[in-house]
């Protein structure tokens, strides 16, 4: 944060006045150098000529932070906030290290609010403390401005702080009840931040094994969506359908969504869809079907190096690994299934799930090739990582094969 007399060089060079212009004959070209250096004390009357002489009101040279600067802050901040998830590297930090020096004087504002927000995201995604309190900072100002969209936004997230730690009923009724203060308001009337609220809603009841509330709120998400032409989000809750779809085994509704999904990655170039397409149908053959054969060879013609990122690439290397397993190759599948690392982002118990049945797939190559020790501790290790799930096939599964170790 800047000084009186740091704001006025700055201010001055930004409009490329030089020291004797900006002093007129109202002050010597001395004189204002020593304020600029902050060597002497403008008074009252000399902020008014100088913040005359600017064009800017005087309340830009006496406040700490000034709006010029604070928009600065958020330009960089919003750059650094908004990198890829592919390419991240420090970025977090990065903007954390930027905000942290003007977080006390961040009271009002747009800049301030959105400021605050990104800082206490950051301070979330690097599992740091301070993050709530400092969110409610921001969703006042918001609300001050009755910008509930962006209100609405904070609400998800705090939502999403005690999703990420796995606290999932805690989570829900964080939603829920944001999202009960939100409707009293009549301007809360946003399309795409009511989607927003149905897609995660319905995520954390199929997080906490209510999956008659995820189906309904899923399902009136989707009609919403199709009946206003609001396409936001729909590439989630079609990818929410298609899962659940597949965990009931229930192709015909399967087939469905991903056509659905299809038809939205064409029409969006949305390459994320597309590969989730892909995914899905390699996992459906794999996991449901047993079709090992079928499977691997869709893995083969699908999978290419345009395929490879963070997220998606341990979701493949775990499918080659099952698949392996399946045409009894059980030392490349060993192989295969311990290099497969859960993505740091995935929190959802359901695709945690999907990525415990790697020990169990270990588990049971380690018992075809007669090594039972090792069979039972991967059995094992499986077994405990889904004790807390809720009920899915990938559960049943992991049960199942924990019991089959120990019974041969």
């Amino acid at each position: 944060m800047s000084t009186i007399g740091e704001r006025i060089r700055k201010l001055r060079k930004q409009q490329k006045v030089t020291l004797e212009a900006l002093a007129g004959t109202g002050l010597t070209k001395g004189m204002l150098s020593l304020i600029e250096n902050n060597k002497a004390n403008p008074s009252i009357e000399s902020l008014n000529y100088i913040a005359d002489r600017l064009h800017v009101d005087v309340t830009e040279l006496l406040e700490e932070i000034s709006g010029n600067e604070l928009r600065e802050v958020l330009e960089k901040a919003e750059l650094l906030f908004n990198t890829k998830y592919d390419e991240l590297t420090t970025e977090y930090e990065q903007l954390i290290d930027l905000v942290k020096p003007y977080v006390p004087k961040l009271t009002q504002g747009y800049e301030a609010a959105r400021l605050l927000e990104m800082y206490s995201r950051c301070l979330s995604f690097t599992k740091q403390m301070g993050s709530e309190t400092l969110l409610n900072r921001a969703a006042t100002i918001y609300e001050q401005m009755n910008l509930t969209a962006k209100r609405g936004d904070i609400g998800t997230f705090l939502a999403g702080i005690k999703f990420n730690n796995h606290e999932y009923q805690e989570a829900l009724n964080i939603l829920l009840a944001e999202r009960a203060e939100l409707e009293v308001n009549p301007l809360w009337i946003d399309p795409l931040s009511r989607l927003d609220y149905d897609y995660l809603e319905s995520v954390l009841y199929f997080a906490v094994g209510k999956y008659e509330d995820a189906i309904r709120v899923m399902e009136n998400a989707i009609e919403y969506s199709n009946k206003n032409k609001t396409f936001y989000r729909i590439d989630n809750l079609y990818r929410l359908a298609a899962a659940h779809a597949m965990m009931t085994e229930d192709e015909k509704k399967k087939d469905y969504y991903l056509q659905k999904l299809h038809s939205y990655s064409e029409f969006a170039e949305d390459k994320d869809a597309k590969v989730f397409i892909y995914f899905a149908e390699i996992h459906y053959l794999s996991s449901y079907k047993k079709m090992y054969q079928e499977a691997n060879h869709l893995y083969n013609t699908v999978f290419t190096k345009d395929m490879v990122n963070k997220l998606f690439t341990p979701f493949f290397l775990l499918e080659k690994g099952k698949i392996l397993y399946g045409l009894n190759q059980f030392t490349a599948a060993i192989e295969k299934l311990k290099v497969v690392v859960i993505p740091e982002i995935l929190h959802h118990p359901i695709d945690l799930s999907i990525f415990y049945e790697k020990d169990a797939y270990i588990a049971l190559c380690y018992l075809a090739l007669n090594q039972k020790e090792k069979a039972l501790d991967y059995a094992k290790i499986a077994l405990d990582n889904i004790n807390e799930m809720p009920d899915t096939p990938y559960k049943k599964f992991i049960e199942e094969t924990y019991e089959k170790v120990k019974r041969d």
